[in-house]
């Protein structure tokens, strides 16, 4: 379970928030003060006892109460609550992290902590004794013995509690049960613990839809054989392993609230104790299939549960609306200030209106209270409830109905129930359904499984799901096993893309006709450099040490002597400067300076101010001092060199976006902190490299170094999209933040800033021998290594964990931001820029954040994808990416492996990207300029169509029928000419069926086999003499012929003619 975890590890490698428990200590004693007679039983003192470890999934408002109050369960520890101590019994190891608790207890409530520490082998008497003697002082009363609250329906478990139990009934105080205060104590929720309930909830809506409703499809249109209990165990791993279906949260705080339920084939049980028997699912005709599944996430639980009709009769179809009806009814009578038996009357009303002979029929609940605890006592939806609904309240809302006669004659579907049930909790202005992921709309769960009589039926099967709309449950059914018959994978992600088109053109040519802003040449502006101006005056001028060349550092000049004087010139304005030697040790150094009209030379004001004037373009000067000479290049070009960095970070930042200034964290609230990062890009200047910390503040992050001036500020309302990704087969752990603005890190101006931190050394240990793979210090030098890796990663996720949370507080809800994790079984490597790399998407961008440049693209921000030089035997094609933003350059993605082809179309699908295929490349800037010059013509030329191969080339398709089949020889995956066939095949079906079988008729009389031509080619061969041939000769030749025809691919039949196009049926 997942809250018994702090018993895998040290009890140092845990801390209690102490916010947490301060917070919720004091509402504990204000509610034990405010309701102490009704709720308490006029308890002076509560006792808790915890019990041991037990494997059984169990929920005890003991272990409750410890994960409220420190986040940790504390088993065989008992607890003692008293005016003004607290006293706690339990090990060593227990008391040490409790021991933390003291200074808050006192704080918040005035209360002293007593830890007593139990050895072990003792029994804890003495400790117990001294517990008692403190109640007795601490009631004040001489005679009477004062009245000590305990969980009643707890028995004592263990060596421990048993003890304690015997203790208490020997000292004969007065005992009451103090149930009902925690149950009360705990319907209320506060912000942390609502997360947690939602968290448990998408976890279980993304398995139920993600994995249940799937897999219950797939072993329906396959006919298989599975047994509920094999089921529950697949659903079981999937929500303990939440990568399974790629939902981000830890598999360490997740757990089941129980065993998944599957039930069908007449025998049902509505209570949450049922279980998954070993009989094989049942779906035939009128049957039905439950499914109820609950997680928990850091101990708090959720549960969703839905029934499934298979070709429902309209008893059933009418049942399950009514149901659905009355549970919506439910869910919307949850408001603050009404009470739980209206919400279960609103459900009745519903029933009693629409189906009166149902009523018997309906479950005796409508749910009950859910977090800590599956079923919180005091909190059930019923008719016999008063309890009054507040804020923060969750409920399992669970309704069905039990044991209704179908009038069917199968026995195992004249009976049948049902159910459907959601985590719900209650807001300040209405209820909010935390499980609506999972659908339960009726179109989603009937489900028909008609034979396939005849074709007319089969072609409108496929459209029944989308021209559902009407009232009538029977008209909201999906075929399973005819869907997989009629529709290939490839044919259904055709019809997308096909739709996908015809949105995509209609939403360009709004673009397009929108009147957005020409095309706009940025090159012709460049920010002036300043005025260079070396002296104002020559009393600035430094005193002169002869006619010999000068350097200024200090004023940025350098004075050169021109016919006996020296004159100074700004360093800006050279250009370049060398410096050569002859044979008699004559040195020369030449100086060229910026001019108008020189090649390449930037546009600065100051040229463009005085173009009427002289310039000197080039001096020369001679000197018999070869070391002062080459010192004064050096200088000259590094002074150069400084001024042209200056000034090109002075021009990259005046035009940054000004931001707001981080707020700093203050002392209640300590900045969230990530030690030992390095940043890319890199700060400049030569010095030694330092690692920093990166820290979350009020509004922002900072990184930074033990250097000053080695700092940079990431604003959260400047990020676009933040990534985290784990080390695995790379050599770091990252953290990437893609931004709207530009800002300044050092002197570089960037969109993009990275931290990360290398997981293991990367070092080669060069000469000796080669080490054996069973060497001790080899195999403790990995697992140093993997420990280092996983520790890294950890701390990073912990780091990302807090962070999101903090970005779920409602100051930052517009920002919309969570850090991102690439999805790495859907990475493809490819050429971005220079060196091949491993790009991934994402769930809105495609990134590459391993090698510089970064590669990352917004899904958002594409138009189409075409994928070039597919088929013609090709092993890789590219990729090139169109903005919707027509100035911006086409990315391209080059020599992606042909193997991946397939999985990125599918992805490209899933995310509604329009993609086409083409065999070349095409010239993006040609075809960009033609449409932004005219983009009326584009519209009305049917748009982004001609990149449609399938258009281009259906009229030389129709002429040319071996073109269909012909796969050459060294293609490695799947032949692309097999996909053009599929894609023709789904133009074909749009046709008239008569015409279809007339062109499937001829086309079948003109395919010709392998075995035909090859006997045509013999025959040829011996018209031509050429009989003496060899056997190599002759296969080369008919290999040759029969590729420049693209002789159709032989089939195994031997005789059986080849048809041009695929049929789906």
């Amino acid at each position: 379970m997942s809250e018994q975890r702090n018993t895998n590890g040290s009890v140092g490698a845990y801390s209690i928030n102490l916010e947490i428990f301060k917070k919720r200590l004091k509402m504990l004693y204000s509610h034990w003060n405010e309701h102490r007679d009704n709720m308490w039983g006029s308890a002076e003192v509560l006792t808790v006892a915890t019990p041991p470890q037990s494997e059984d999934l169990r929920y005890l408002k003991s272990s409750a109460l410890n994960i409220w109050l420190f986040g940790y369960e504390f088993p065989d520890t008992i607890m003692v609550f008293m005016k003004k101590q607290i006293h706690f019994l339990c090990s060593q190891k227990k008391a040490s992290l409790l021991g933390v608790v003291k200074g808050a207890a006192k704080e918040a409530v005035g209360a002293e902590v007593v830890v007593h520490v139990k050895a072990k082998g003792d029994d804890g008497g003495a400790l117990m004794d001294g517990i008692f003697r403190a109640v007795k002082a601490q009631s004040g009363l001489d005679g009477d013995a004062p009245v000590v609250g305990h969980l009643a329906k707890e028995a004592p478990e263990g060596n421990l509690l048993e003890k304690w139990a015997e203790k208490l009934q020997n000292e004969r105080y007065m005992v009451a049960d103090i149930s009902n205060g925690f149950s009360d104590l705990f319907a209320v929720k506060d912000i942390a613990e609502i997360t947690n309930v939602k968290k448990a909830a998408y976890l279980t809506s993304a398995v139920m839809k993600l994995f249940v409703v799937p897999k219950l499809e797939q072993v329906i249109d396959e006919e298989k054989k599975v047994s509920h209990s094999s089921l529950m165990d697949d659903t079981e791993k999937v929500i303990t392993e939440p990568a399974k279906i790629k939902v981000k949260l830890k598999a360490e705080n997740v757990d089941i609230c129980y065993p998944p339920i599957f039930q069908s084939g007449g025998e049902f049980d509505l209570r949450p104790s049922a279980t998954s028997n070993d009989h094989n699912l049942f779906y035939e005709s009128t049957s039905v299939i439950l499914c109820a599944i609950g997680s928990r996430y850091s101990s708090y639980c959720s549960n969703v549960a839905r029934t499934f009709l298979i070709d429902a009769n309209p008893l059933q179809s009418k049942a399950y609306g009514v149901l659905l009806k009355a549970q919506e009814a439910v869910i919307n009578a949850l408001k603050p200030g009404r009470t739980a038996a209206g919400a279960y009357q609103a459900a009745v009303s519903i029933v009693e209106k629409e189906a009166p002979e149902l009523a018997a029929n309906l479950t005796r609940t409508a749910g009950t209270g859910i977090g800590l605890e599956f079923r919180e006592s005091g909190l059930n939806l019923n008719g016999k409830s008063d309890r009054i609904l507040k804020a923060g309240m969750v409920f399992n809302v669970s309704l069905g109905f039990q044991n209704l006669q179908t009038g069917t004659e199968h026995p195992k579907t004249q009976k049948v129930s049902m159910m459907l049930a959601d985590t719900v909790v209650i807001g300040e202005k209405g209820p909010e359904v935390l499980t609506s992921m999972s659908s339960k709309a009726a179109k989603d769960v009937l489900y028909s499984l008609g034979d396939e009589e005849d074709e007319e039926e089969e072609k409108e099967r496929p459209k029944v799901k989308s021209e559902a709309n009407g009232a009538d449950p029977n008209s909201f059914k999906t075929s399973l096993r005819s869907l997989n018959q009629e529709s290939t994978k490839e044919e259904l992600r055709r019809q997308h893309q096909a739709e996908l088109a015809r949105q995509k053109n209609e939403e360009t040519a709004r673009r397009l006709t929108g009147g957005g802003p020409g095309t706009v040449d940025n090159r012709g502006s460049v920010k002036s450099s300043g005025d260079m101006v070396a002296y104002k005056n020559v009393n600035d001028l430094p005193p002169s040490r002869g006619l010999v060349i000068q350097i200024d550092q200090k004023n940025e000049a350098i004075l050169l002597p021109i016919y006996g004087s020296l004159v100074p010139f700004h360093v800006a304005t050279v250009k370049s400067v060398t410096s050569q030697q002859d044979t008699s040790r004559t040195c020369y150094i030449r100086i060229i300076f910026n001019v108008p009209g020189t090649p390449f030379n930037p546009h600065d004001s100051n040229t463009l101010k005085y173009q009427g004037s002289i310039y000197v373009k080039e001096l020369s000067f001679r000197s018999r001092d070869p070391r002062h000479s080459s010192e004064v290049v050096q200088l000259i070009k590094t002074l150069r060199r400084q001024v042209a960095s200056r000034e090109s970070e002075r021009a990259e930042r005046a035009t940054l976006v000004s931001q707001e200034r981080l707020q700093l964290a203050g002392a209640k609230f300590k900045p969230i902190r990530l030690s030992d990062l390095w940043i890319r890009p890199v700060f400049g200047g030569r010095a030694r490299k330092l690692s920093g910390s990166l820290e979350a503040h009020t509004n922002g992050f900072r990184y930074s170094t033990s250097r000053a001036d080695e700092r940079v500020d990431v604003m959260y309302a400047n990020i676009k999209h933040a990534f985290f990704q784990p080390a695995e087969k790379e050599m770091i752990t990252l953290l990437h933040f893609h931004l709207h603005n530009h800002i300044m890190v050092g002197n570089k101006k960037t969109k993009d800033v990275q931290f990360y931190c290398e997981v293991m050394d990367v070092a080669q240990t060069i000469g000796g021998g080669k080490r054996s793979a069973y060497d001790p210090d080899e195999i403790e030098e990995e697992q140093r290594e993997r420990a280092r890796k996983n520790k890294i990663n950890l701390d990073f996720q912990n780091f990302v964990n807090r962070v999101n949370d903090l970005w779920g507080q409602p100051q930052f809800k517009s920002l919309v931001l969570e850090f991102d994790q690439p999805l790495r079984e859907l990475g493809f490597h490819g050429v971005p820029n220079k060196s091949s790399a491993f790009i991934v998407p994402t769930s809105s961008c495609l990134v590459e954040l391993i090698e510089t440049p970064f590669v990352v693209i917004s899904l958002s921000e594409i138009e189409i994808v075409n994928l070039e030089r597919v088929g013609l035997g090709q092993k890789n094609f590219d990729m090139a990416i169109v903005f919707k933003d027509f100035k911006r350059d086409v990315f391209r993605i080059d020599s992606i492996p042909s193997s991946s082809l397939d999985g990125i179309k599918e992805w490209l699908d899933t995310t509604d990207i329009k993609y086409y295929e083409s065999r070349l490349n095409m010239n993006w800037k040609t075809i960009l300029k033609t449409i932004t010059d005219d983009p009326q013509q584009f519209i009305d030329e049917g748009g982004w169509e001609f990149l449609n191969l399938e258009v281009s080339d259906s009229d030389s398709e129709k002429s040319q029928e071996s073109d269909q089949g012909y796969e050459p020889s060294d293609v490695q995956s799947d032949s692309e000419s097999e996909d053009d066939d599929d894609e023709s095949a789904s133009l074909v079906e749009s046709e008239e069926d008569e015409e279809e079988e007339s062109e499937e008729l001829s086309e079948e009389e003109e395919g010709k086999t392998w075995d035909e031509l090859e006997k045509e080619a013999t025959n040829a061969d011996r018209e031509r003499g050429a009989e003496s041939d060899s056997e190599e000769e002759r296969n080369r030749r008919k290999t040759k012929a029969l590729g420049k025809s693209r002789a159709p691919e032989r089939r195994p039949s031997g005789g059986t003619s080849f048809s041009k196009r695929a049929r789906f049926r």
